[in-house]
């Protein structure tokens, strides 16, 4: 048997994640984009300051700054055409915890199945390359794709819609698009965030954790876009999302209440605006047969609780063979979510300027 790895994601543009939570860095090769492209590592450092850890209560007080070094691909601060490779280094490290994990995985994660499927020769510290930490290579190749849908007017909005229960409701996108990144939280207006962040600090108090969902909106995205059957424009944004640790599961317009619904309710009427063909509303999410129609794609993405929680849980003992009881320590997030709203954007990014390249909308040059 010929083993595959799983750190390659995109066609034409194309992403190869590598590092640790606590190896020496976090990096990340991106191969196909065009020569011409303006470029500096202030453009990466804006996006990766959007995730990095210890900026408010609501996150692991683990103090990073994440400066991104670019080491090639970039010459007198345009693409070249070649690979862009880039790195962060990983410096508050404290891996004293972690090897208790070997003898006793934590519920939640991947300790006990890394060890199965690795056999124990994975880097458990930090969770290894199963960390959230990974998501820094995201940010990298998004931050590239952003400015690549620039170019073509694309613009990509997510925001925390919902924590812990609590969904944030009667805002505009006008209103996510200002306020999503004027708060630690991640939400869409000032009510959202008031209840949003009551609801993780109750959960921090109890040594809990919560969950959440976060909700991306990409706009002016042309139609045609996607490759059916196998690689359609859902297919591949979900498989983008699910790469994001503690995602399980994603919708695309009505979503799941599609099933209650009946056709007469959810399909989008076609009509004629300013001499040009648009659906009249868009509970399809901006994508039919896999391909792109021109209208707005929404998508929402769940993400679980962390799990890594002060309570008390109950593990293994793989060296005794039987149960004990857990109690995690360390800094940890109460709730991933907030971070993770900006991969959730690059991620979304990524794959629909991978599309684009494939599709030839963006040219091998520049200028």
């Amino acid at each position: 048997m010929i083993a595959m790895g799983g750190d390659i994601i995109g066609k034409s543009l194309r992403l190869i994640s590598f590092g640790e939570s606590h190896g020496e860095v976090v990096g990340a090769v991106i191969e196909g984009v065009p020569a011409g492209l303006p470029l500096s590592e202030s453009d990466i450092q804006r996006i990766l300051d959007l995730r990095r850890p210890g900026q408010s209560t609501f996150t692991t007080q683990r103090s990073e700054l994440d400066k991104v070094k670019i080491l090639s691909g970039v010459f007198r601060g345009f693409t070249t055409g070649a690979p862009i490779t880039m790195i962060v280094r990983n410096e508050d490290i404290n891996s004293s915890y972690y090897s208790e994990f070997l003898r006793r995985p934590r519920p939640g994660h991947a300790d006990y199945i890394a060890r199965v499927k690795y056999g124990g020769y994975n880097d458990y510290r930090g969770g290894g390359r199963f960390s959230g930490r990974m998501t820094i290579s995201m940010c990298m190749a998004g931050a590239l794709a952003i400015k690549l849908l620039e170019r073509m007017g694309v613009e990509v909005i997510a925001y925390s819609l919902e924590i812990g229960g609590e969904r944030a409701r009667n805002f505009t996108l006008e209103e996510a698009r200002e306020y999503r990144y004027q708060n630690p939280i991640r939400a869409p207006n000032k009510d959202s965030y008031e209840k949003m962040s009551q609801v993780i600090e109750e959960a921090k108090k109890e040594g809990d954790s919560v969950g959440g969902i976060v909700e991306a909106i990409a706009l002016n995205v042309p139609p045609g876009l996607g490759e059916p059957l196998f690689d359609t424009m859902e297919g591949d944004i979900a498989k983008a999302m699910f790469s994001i640790p503690a995602v399980k599961g994603i919708e695309f317009g009505a979503g799941f209440e599609a099933a209650r619904m009946r056709g007469s309710e959810h399909n989008d009427p076609l009509t004629i605006k300013e001499g040009k063909v648009i659906y009249a509303k868009n509970d399809h999410g901006g994508i039919i047969g896999g391909i792109t129609t021109g209208e707005p794609i929404i998508l929402r993405v769940a993400f679980k609780p962390t799990p890594s929680i002060a309570k008390p849980q109950t593990t293994v003992d793989l060296e005794d063979m039987k149960e004990v009881e857990i109690r995690i320590k360390g800094r940890h997030d109460p709730c991933i979510v907030p971070r993770a709203v900006v991969v959730v954007e690059c991620m979304l990014a990524f794959v629909l300027a991978d599309h684009a390249l494939r599709a030839g909308l963006i040219g091998n040059v520049l200028g």
